[in-house]
């Protein structure tokens, strides 16, 4: 799973639709909720890419490859106090719960965490669960190439970038 910065709005938009069409929570300002939403997924976003670079920083100081990014990013996640690959969605739907429960915004909420954690969770898994499906597409365009090839990782990063920003994952600069 991973949180794309450009579906950000996308799932902010929905978390505040679904909670307040449902009666869970209640505000007079759906924007400044979005708004809030917004900021606990980039801060997310902005810790993540912390971690990747100070694992980067840790690979290139050992003198590792870049086979051992992903055992370094977890050291490095959990030095700093960061969820792990498998932790992410848990992770973000408590940040969420932690935000609602103390944003000014939230006049009140009527759910308990546990249906909120329902209503977040399929909101979260529907935006972020996008990597195979991303797989597959970058593949069927470039099935003429060998994999293993540095020619098939120059263009599978070139056509994944594209598609991606195509579909509005990635925040334009």
């Amino acid at each position: 799973m991973k949180l794309y910065s450009g579906k950000i709005p996308t799932i902010a938009e929905e978390i505040v639709n679904k909670l307040v069409g449902e009666g869970s929570i209640e505000t007079e300002s759906r924007e400044e909720v979005r708004l809030d939403l917004e900021a606990v997924l980039k801060e997310y976003l902005r810790r993540d890419r912390a971690v990747v670079e100070e694992a980067k920083n840790r690979m290139e100081h050992r003198k590792l490859g870049y086979s051992h990014l992903g055992r370094t990013k977890a050291e490095v996640a959990k030095d700093m106090g960061a969820p792990t690959q498998d932790d992410i969605l848990p992770y973000l739907i408590g940040q969420v719960l932690n935000m609602l429960f103390h944003s000014n915004n939230v006049e009140e909420i009527y759910a308990e965490d546990r249906q909120l954690r329902i209503a977040l969770t399929p909101i979260f898994k529907r935006h972020m669960d996008l990597d195979d499906e991303l797989d597959r597409e970058v593949r069927s365009k470039i099935k003429n190439l060998q994999e293993g090839t540095a020619t098939f990782e120059i263009e599978y990063g070139r056509v994944m970038e594209q598609i991606r920003r195509k579909r509005g994952l990635t925040e334009r600069n």
